[in-house]
C-alpha cells in the first residue's frame, strides 16, 4: 500500500513475452525469462536494483525443457537455477558452473506439477530450500511442496495449498518476504499486486489477504514480480509493454 511507481527499463531488444523476473543477491544482476526467445535474459546493474542501469550480457536458451517459460528463480547462491513453464508443466533444474551465469548452466532434471497446476505460472522457495511453492492460472492456487533434499525438485512432494481467486482469477507471479511472514501475488484480471500475511512463515494454509496495489496505469498484463533485499523496492515485469517497472516502498516491513 505504500508503493509508488519510480521508473521503468524496455526488455523488448531482447524478449517480446517477458514472464518472470529475479535478481542476484546483491542486485548487481538481473534476469528476465520469456516465452518469444524460449530463454533466460541476463542483464548486469551498474547501481544494484536500479534497473535505470542495467544492460544487456547474455541468454540461456531453455527450449529443450521449455517452451512456454512462465517463471525464473535461483538457489541461494546461484549454483542452481529452476525454470518452471505451462507446456511441459514442470519446474526445470539446471545447474550452473558459475554462481549466476547463465551461459554455465546445463539441464539437470524436472518436476511435473501437471497433477495440481496445468498452468503454471511462477513458483518460488522457502530460504533453505525445504519447500517450494507454484502458482498457476488453471485452478488460481499456490501449491506448496516438501522436498527432502533442499533444493532438488526431484524429491518434491505436493503437501498443500490456497487459493488466490478471490483476489484474482489469473495470478501470473509469487514471491515471499524475507521470513515468509509475507507472500505477494501478481494477477493479471485486475492487475494488481496483492498482499498476504502468514501467521506460520512460509505455510500456505495461514495466508490470508491483507491489502493490494494498483498496477494498471503501468502494466496491463503483469506477469512476475520480486523485490529487492530489504523490501524498499518492487519490481514487476509486464507482456504488454515488456517493460520491468520499479516501485518505491516506504515500509520496511515488507522486505524479501
Amino acid at each position: 500500500s505504500t508503493a509508488s511507481y519510480v521508473q521503468v527499463f524496455s526488455v523488448n531488444a531482447q524478449e517480446i513475452y517477458p514472464n518472470g523476473i529475479t535478481f542476484n543477491n546483491d542486485g548487481t544482476k538481473m534476469f528476465i525469462v520469456g516465452q518469444s526467445g524460449d530463454d533466460v535474459n541476463e542483464y548486469n546493474l551498474t547501481t544494484a536494483f536500479d534497473v535505470s542501469t542495467a544492460s544487456y550480457v547474455q541468454r540461456f536458451v531453455v527450449s529443450s525443457q521449455e517452451t512456454n517459460p512462465s517463471g525464473i528463480t535461483f538457489n541461494n547462491d546461484g549454483t542452481k537455477m529452476f525454470i518452471i513453464g505451462w507446456i511441459g508443466d514442470d519446474v526445470n533444474e539446471y545447474s550452473l558452473s558459475t554462481a549466476f551465469d547463465v551461459s554455465t548452466a546445463s539441464y539437470v532434471h524436472n518436476f511435473s506439477v501437471y497433477s495440481q497446476e496445468s498452468y503454471p505460472t511462477g513458483m518460488a522457495f522457502n530460504n533453505d530450500g525445504t519447500k517450494m511453492y507454484v502458482i498457476g492460472s488453471n485452478h488460481d492456487e499456490v501449491n506448496e511442496y516438501s522436498l527432502s533434499t533442499a533444493f532438488d525438485v526431484s524429491s518434491a512432494s505436493h503437501t498443500q495449498l490456497i487459493l488466490v481467486q478471490s483476489q484474482d482469477s489469473n495470478p501470473t507471479g509469487m514471491v515471499f518476504n524475507s521470513d515468509g511472514t509475507k507472500m505477494f501475488v501478481v494477477g493479471g484480471t485486475n492487475r494488481k499486486v496483492y498482499e498476504y500475511s502468514l501467521s506460520t512463515a512460509f505455510d500456505v494454509s495461514t495466508a490470508s489477504h491483507t491489502q493490494l496495489f494498483s498496477i494498471a496505469a503501468q502494466e496491463l498484463t503483469p506477469q512476475g514480480i520480486t523485490f529487492n533485499n530489504d523490501g524498499t523496492k518492487m519490481f514487476v515485469v509486464g507482456s504488454q509493454n515488456d517493460k520491468v517497472y520499479e516501485y518505491s516502498l516506504d515500509n520496511p516491513a515488507v522486505q524479501t
